[in-house]
């Protein structure tokens, strides 16, 4: 079980407490004026594109630093490998797909946990091209009438992949009639384009990438949103190790506060976002990132939402592993949710 302590103030030293991870050791400092500043590492969910803009926003408008915190981004590469490194030691914090985190924790039991959710709905989804096989709104269309498999390309172990059985059982398909091939993500709208496959895993965001690669015929996206369909499922969370959680929850709050306001402003003003992204991230397409943070906005801030910006509702979660469990994705009591979330620290839904 994950550590359930509530959040404590830390003392002037924190800095300097040896005990902490392998980010706050002695030579992990830096300064803001007079203040010593705490250096963390931090890995986006995947990649650099404009979805991820928001933790940009809050390290160039200083709400990190305001936060006493030196952070430092990395690009992720999907969640199951964001959960290891941050297992491992070698980030402290980073995002991943809910789901797929409590897919991985059932079945592995790594030192993480969730302390906030940034969208309140999943942005999973399967993306195909018009004019193909799959048909906008008709998750049965995955099923191919002479009995072979529909391709789906995606990276190994990519949110929608894990995610996929729970789908396919809730509209009603065999998860079998889907092959899922892998295939490196950078490269899968282009996949998609060429005809190589029927679809792709990608996030509902991804949509402007996926039109910007089919060049040559221009057709639009088809997408199938996960979310739609499973309505209890979160997006994306924020992910930290459980000796962090244990031992500096103050230092979790605040990144977490710090990281959300950058996203409140990201979805206030996507254009500025997407400027921002440019500027860490030279060859950003600043209309596409734009884009995608206001395709972004109704998973992060859904109708008819009223809990706090990044907040967890234990019961929501609870339903979520029912479900698992009840369409064998997850083996039954592999997972609770304080296995999953830490509430103390976690906004409240």
């Amino acid at each position: 079980m994950r550590f359930r302590r509530p959040a404590v103030a830390l003392v002037a030293v924190l800095a300097l407490t040896t005990g902490m991870s392998a980010c706050n050791d002695d030579s992990k400092t830096g300064t803001n004026g007079d203040v010593k500043l705490e250096k963390v590492s931090y890995l986006t969910s995947f990649g650099t594109f404009g979805r991820e803009a928001y933790a940009y926003v809050a390290l160039e408008k200083g709400y990190f630093k305001d936060a006493g915190l030196d952070v430092k981004i990395t690009p992720g590469k999907g969640t199951v490998d964001v959960m290891k490194i941050v297992a491992g030691g070698q980030a402290d914090y980073g995002i991943g797909d809910f789901t797929a985190l409590m897919i991985t924790l059932a079945n592995q039991k790594l030192p993480v946990t969730t302390v906030g959710m940034i969208q309140q709905r999943s942005m999973a989804a399967i993306v195909a091209l018009d004019g193909g096989q799959i048909k906008n709104g008709d998750p049965k269309s995955l099923v191919k009438a002479n009995g072979e498999k529909t391709r789906i390309g995606d990276q190994p172990g990519s949110t929608n992949w894990v995610t996929f059985p729970l789908y396919a059982q809730q509209v009603g398909i065999d998860p079998k009639s889907v092959e899922f091939v892998p295939s490196p993500p950078p490269g899968l709208p282009k996949l998609l384009a060429a005809d190589k496959v029927d679809g792709i895993g990608q996030f509902v965001v991804g949509v402007p990438l996926v039109e910007a690669a089919d060049k040559e015929k221009k057709r639009k996206a088809v997408v199938l949103p996960y979310g739609e369909k499973v309505q209890d499922l979160y997006g994306n969370a924020i992910i930290a190790r459980d000796d962090l959680v244990k031992d500096h929850s103050a230092q979790v709050q605040k990144f977490t506060t710090a990281l959300l306001k950058g996203m409140d402003d990201a979805l206030a003003d996507p254009a500025a976002a997407a400027q921002i992204l440019k500027k860490y991230v030279p060859d950003t397409n600043v209309e596409v990132a734009t884009k995608e943070l206001e395709l972004m906005k109704p998973y992060v801030k859904p109708d008819g939402y009223a809990g706090m910006p990044g907040g967890v509702e234990t019961d929501r979660v609870n339903r979520i592993i029912t479900d698992l469990v009840k369409y064998k994705v997850i083996p039954k009591g592999s997972i609770t949710p304080a296995d999953v979330v830490n509430t103390d620290l976690a906004p409240k839904g």
